[in-house]
C-alpha cells in the first residue's frame, strides 16, 4: 500500500479547486459568498480577523456546512453555496475546502495565502 506526502496531498486538493486571490475572493463575498475563518480562537486573537466572516473551526467545518447534518449553519441551505475558506496562510484551507467538495458543496473554495494575504492585499480586516 501507497502512501502520499502531505505535499501530494496538498496538490491533489489544490487541483481541484479554483482558487482566489484576495481581490477576487473580496468580490465572491460581496456577490454572497460564505466566507468561512477556521483558525483557532488563540490564531484569530493573535493575528486579527476578517469582518463579517463566518468563525468556525476546522475541527467543526464539515459538520456546520453539510447542508445534511443536523449540526448545519443556517447560512448552509444547499450543496450550491458558494464557500470561500480561509486560514492563516492558505494551506489548511486547501485541504479543508476539498474535504467540503467530498462533501457534495461543489463550490467551496479558499483564499490563496489566507488572511495574512487578504490584509497584505490591504482588505479590511480587526485586530
Amino acid at each position: 500500500m501507497s502512501h502520499l506526502t502531505i505535499d501530494q496531498m496538498l496538490a491533489n486538493a489544490r487541483a481541484r479547486l479554483h482558487r482566489l486571490e484576495p481581490p477576487e475572493a473580496a468580490r465572491a463575498v460581496s456577490a454572497g459568498a460564505l466566507l468561512v475563518d477556521i483558525r483557532p480562537d488563540w490564531q484569530r486573537c493573535t493575528e486579527g480577523s476578517i469582518p463579517g466572516a463566518l468563525l468556525i473551526e476546522r475541527n467543526h467545518l464539515e459538520w456546520r456546512l453539510d447542508p445534511t447534518s443536523d449540526a448545519r449553519i443556517e447560512q448552509a441551505t444547499g450543496h450550491d453555496v458558494p464557500v470561500v475558506i480561509f486560514c492563516s496562510e492558505g494551506y489548511t484551507s486547501s485541504l479543508a475546502a476539498a474535504s467540503l467538495q467530498e462533501l457534495g458543496l461543489h463550490r467551496a473554495t479558499d483564499l490563496v495565502g489566507g488572511f495574512h494575504a487578504w490584509r497584505a492585499a490591504g482588505l479590511p480586516t480587526n485586530r
